[in-house]
């Protein structure tokens, strides 16, 4: 038999545990991200926070924790207290890409959280400097890249956009190029315009508005079909590569023992965000779609991804680290 105290502290917590669900949320929410302050998935973190602010009743407060793309933000979530109070946005690197890509995670991606929701995807979008680079199309930067290999520099910032540069490098032919690694996109599209490295494919929330402005030249998108805000530039298919498709997708998690009541109200409001006039004309701007979803949904699309990327990876011929 258990002792009363065990029987009665089991009891309160059996009690408790709805009522903080319902009561939920009673004080400020944090929204970790790996990504860095004033890159792209920081300006998508601080607009979903800013629209969950008005819905919670709660300040939302996004906090960015970047580095190990998306790594260090997972851990630190993975191990806060499961009461809903700490939330991570992130992208599929996460929960499909990393687990191929290092030996050692630091957190399980399946069993360390409590999946939340799906909320937006999009594809990639390649640059170049035109004023460094004198090529127009995929076609012309392969034929630029075999005539000097070894040569030239690739940037990314986040792992997703490592694996969509190497996939083509792969399918065009086995080209060589050197990856310099950044901790920002920001960082990135600077050594871009300076001329310090050649070529970078970027999410197209970022990398469309690059190109608009003018100094950078979109030589093809990594989605199915042309996306809606620029339907300008060629796909990767369309541009040489047949059955060349990538897109990356952004999701809530919380750390595992959240109360699912927690997860399906957060999923509902953040659902609620994006399918405001308001949430599509910001995901039109982004060069992005809706991609809404609940706890269950994730949680199956999570463990489809996993081996879904492990094959894009090991087809790219990355090496986990």
């Amino acid at each position: 038999m258990k002792p009363i105290g065990t029987v009665l502290t089991m009891l309160t917590l059996a009690v408790a545990m709805p009522v903080s669900a319902q009561s939920w949320p009673s004080k400020p929410v944090t929204f970790v991200s790996g990504y860095a302050a004033g890159s792209g998935f920081d300006v998508f973190a601080r607009f979903l926070a800013d629209n969950l602010r008005e819905r919670l009743g709660q300040p939302c407060l996004v906090e960015a924790r970047p580095g190990a793309y998306g790594n260090i933000a997972a851990q630190y979530v993975a191990h806060a207290a499961p009461d809903g109070y700490t939330v991570l946005l992130t992208a599929n690197s996460t929960h499909a890409a990393n687990i191929h890509l290092y030996k050692n995670l630091g957190f399980d991606p399946i069993k360390d959280f409590t999946p939340v929701t799906t909320m937006l995807s999009q594809g990639f979008v390649l640059l170049v400097n035109p004023a460094v680079m004198p090529v127009t199309s995929v076609g012309e930067l392969t034929d630029y890249i075999k005539a000097r290999p070894g040569k030239l520099d690739y940037g990314a910032s986040a792992v997703t956009a490592r694996i969509a540069t190497e996939l083509y490098l792969s399918l065009a032919g086995g080209l060589k190029v050197t990856y310099v690694p950044y901790k920002a996109a920001t960082q990135a599209f600077n050594d871009l315009l300076a001329g310090q490295i050649h070529f970078m494919f970027t999410g197209a929330g970022s990398g469309v508005p690059q190109a608009r402005a003018g100094k950078l030249r979109a030589l093809a998108v990594t989605n199915a079909q042309r996306t809606a805000a620029a339907p300008e530039i060629p796909t990767m298919a369309e541009s040489g590569l047949p059955g060349y498709e990538m897109r990356s997708w952004f999701a809530i998690f919380l750390p595992a023992g959240t109360p699912m009541a927690i997860a399906k109200k957060l999923a509902e409001f953040s659902n609620a965000v994006w399918a405001s006039e308001k949430g599509r004309e910001f995901l039109r701007n982004l060069a992005s779609d809706p991609f809404p979803g609940d706890p269950g949904s994730l949680a199956r699309l999570v463990e489809n991804e996993i081996p879904k990327w492990g094959r894009i990876i090991r087809g790219a011929h990355i090496q986990p680290q």
